[in-house]
C-alpha cells in the first residue's frame, strides 16, 4: 500500500505544471503557446528569461527528487525509481492539464537520479552540463546523456533497478526528442542562449 501511495503522489507531483501556472500567474500568458510549446523550464527559460527559468527548472528537478527519495527511504531504490519514473509521466502527460503535452521529463529524470543515488544524479547532471558547454544545444545534451548514462551505471556498478531506468528514461527522453534531430539534421535547430526571446526547441 505504501508503495502504491508513493508511486501515485509522485504521478500527482510530477503532473503539476509548474512552468504553465507561473506563466499564467505572472504574465497572464500561455507559455504552450510560445516557443516549443512545452512547459519545462527549457522553454520557459528561452521565453520568459532566467527570472522565470530558473525557479522551473528547480521545481521540475524537485518533482523527481522528492518520490525517488520518499520512495527510496521507505521501500528500496525499485519504488524510489518507479515513484520517480511516474513523476516524469506526470510531467510529460500533467492531469493537471487534462494529459495535454507537458515537457520533456530531463529535469525531472535528473531529480529521480538525485533523489535514488545522490552521488550519481550529481554525476548525471555533470554530464548533461559538460555536453551543452560543449554543443550549446540543449536537446544534443539531453540526447547524449540518455545514451551515455545507461553504460555509466553499468560501469560504476549501479543496481539493477537504477539500471534499468537509466535504460528506459533515457530511450524515452530521446524519443521525445525526435523533433529536435529532424531539426538538427536538417541545421535548424537553435542553440540555447541565456537571454530571453532566443527561438525554443525544448
Amino acid at each position: 500500500m505504501t508503495a502504491a501511495l508513493v508511486i501515485f503522489g509522485g504521478y500527482l507531483l510530477g503532473s503539476m505544471p509548474f512552468g504553465y501556472w507561473l506563466v499564467r500567474i505572472a504574465k497572464g500568458e500561455d507559455v504552450r503557446a510560445s516557443g516549443s510549446g512545452s512547459i519545462g523550464a527549457s522553454n520557459v527559460w528561452r521565453t520568459y528569461g532566467k527570472g522565470y527559468g530558473i525557479p522551473i527548472v528547480v521545481l521540475d528537478i524537485a518533482k523527481g527528487v522528492v518520490p525517488a527519495f520518499v520512495g527510496t527511504a521507505l521501500e528500496g531504490e525499485l519504488i524510489g525509481v518507479l515513484a520517480g519514473g511516474a513523476a516524469m509521466l506526470g510531467h510529460w502527460r500533467p492531469l493537471f492539464l487534462g494529459f495535454q503535452k507537458g515537457g520533456k521529463m530531463v529535469a525531472t529524470a535528473a531529480g529521480t537520479f538525485l533523489g535514488v543515488v545522490p552521488v550519481f544524479g550529481v554525476l548525471c547532471g555533470a554530464l548533461w552540463l559538460a555536453f551543452f558547454v560543449l554543443t550549446r544545444y540543449t536537446s544534443v545534451a539531453s540526447i547524449a546523456t540518455g545514451i551515455v548514462l545507461p553504460v555509466l551505471a553499468v560501469a560504476l556498478g549501479q543496481s539493477w533497478p537504477v539500471v534499468v531506468f537509466t535504460v528506459a528514461a533515457g530511450a524515452f527522453v530521446v524519443y521525445l526528442h525526435r523533433p529536435n534531430i529532424d531539426r538538427l539534421r536538417a541545421g535548424t535547430e537553435t542553440r540555447f542562449r541565456l537571454r530571453r526571446g532566443a527561438d525554443a526547441t525544448r
